[in-house]
């Protein structure tokens, strides 16, 4: 057996005409670092990718605005519709009952509207006044083809446009629609009559009078 001398430490062979340094290991290169070039690429395409990211974000909103916009419009043409078919169906029940209206009317107008069936009658029309069922047409204002329907013709002199001189049936509306004219008698003014003249007012002289005052002597 050899023994090891004490204090003596083993050194690795050096090659003959090498020196002592290079019996020395080097350090190692430190592992990962990466080149400034490889970040830049790196940085310029971590970028692009947040780019593209915020481009997805950008169309995705735009997305989601347009189907709250066209469900905001669904919503109110769906309630618009709604309305509608309301109005319809309330101007055809009402249409109906003119009719019983008109009876009414003449009953009213002939005093026949007493007792019990007088109470029932002014239910019938509060009921229809709460639907929106209008009532129009009355004696002396203007005609208007619009919402009258001229049975009787007739001319006065009393007139200075197209009047309604009687009632012979009420119109109704709801709201703005008509759903049945006023049936009226008219009269015009007659043929040839001079227009009444204002009041307050003074007809010119003509333009050939003279004046006719005092000569000079």
């Amino acid at each position: 057996m050899t023994e090891e001398t004490p204090g003596f430490e083993e050194k690795p062979d050096v090659p003959s005409g090498a020196t002592p340094d290079d019996a020395e290991p080097k350090a190692a290169p430190a592992q990962g670092a990466a080149p400034a070039g490889d970040a830049s690429a790196q940085l310029a395409g971590l970028t692009a990718q947040l780019d593209q990211v915020r481009t997805a974000l950008g169309e995705r909103t735009a997305d989601l605005q347009r189907l709250q916009a066209e469900y905001q419009n669904y919503r109110r043409r769906v309630e618009r519709d709604r309305i509608t078919v309301r109005e319809i169906a309330i101007a055809n029940l009402l249409t109906e009952l003119l009719p019983v209206l008109d009876d009414i009317g003449r009953a009213r107008e002939h005093g026949e509207l007493v007792g019990g069936f007088k109470s029932v009658a002014e239910s019938l029309e509060t009921v229809a006044a709460k639907m929106g069922l209008q009532q129009f047409g009355k004696e002396g204002e203007p005609f208007d083809p619009t919402i009258h329907e001229a049975l009787m013709h007739s001319y006065a002199p009393d007139v200075t446009e197209t009047t309604c001189v009687a009632i012979l049936q009420p119109g109704y509306r709801i709201g703005e629609r008509t759903i049945r004219p006023a049936r009226v008698a008219v009269a015009e003014p007659q043929p040839g009559a001079t227009p009444a003249k204002a009041e307050g007012t003074e007809e010119a002289p003509a333009a050939d009078e003279k004046d006719n005052g005092p000569e000079e002597g």
